[in-house]
């Protein structure tokens, strides 16, 4: 992790990775699930494009966390299936996203809940975190 912590940013949020991403990289989103959520984003980003190298929508009234990557204007394929929903209305939950040679490894609450492969495999080019949509923050570090 390369900057200090962020307490407690708004929604929507939007942080900068000085450098990229490397590989053994780790970044850490705590907050709160709002008792009428619906659904929210976190995104890692290619700051100078449109790419999204991974989006993450854990989507409450279906219990569902999709993931997927949007690269050169096209969505990819969705990944839905998780061993478990860390996300629940009205709970807080303590995600970490790191990133590997070859996938990202997210865990939330100290569990492991699912890898996702690289699709843009310059990882390095990852330099934005964006978080919005029914979440209370509570602390970023990237």
């Amino acid at each position: 992790m390369g900057g200090p912590p962020v307490f407690n940013p708004s929604t929507p949020y939007r942080g900068h990775l000085n450098g990229g991403l490397s590989a053994r990289s780790t970044i850490v989103v705590k907050g709160f699930v709002p008792t009428t959520a619906e659904s929210f984003i976190i995104n890692l980003k290619e700051g100078e494009s449109d790419d999204v190298a991974l989006h993450i929508n854990p989507r409450l009234l279906s219990g569902s966390i999709v993931r997927n990557s949007f690269l050169k204007g096209k969505w990819g394929k969705e990944e839905v299936k998780v061993a478990f929903n860390p996300f629940a209305r009205g709970h807080y939950f303590d995600l970490s996203i790191r990133c590997g040679m070859d996938r990202f490894k997210v865990y939330a609450n100290g569990d492991h809940v699912f890898d996702f492969t690289h699709r843009l495999s310059a990882f390095q080019k990852i330099n934005t975190l964006e978080i919005q949509g029914d979440v209370k923050l509570s602390y970023v570090q990237i």
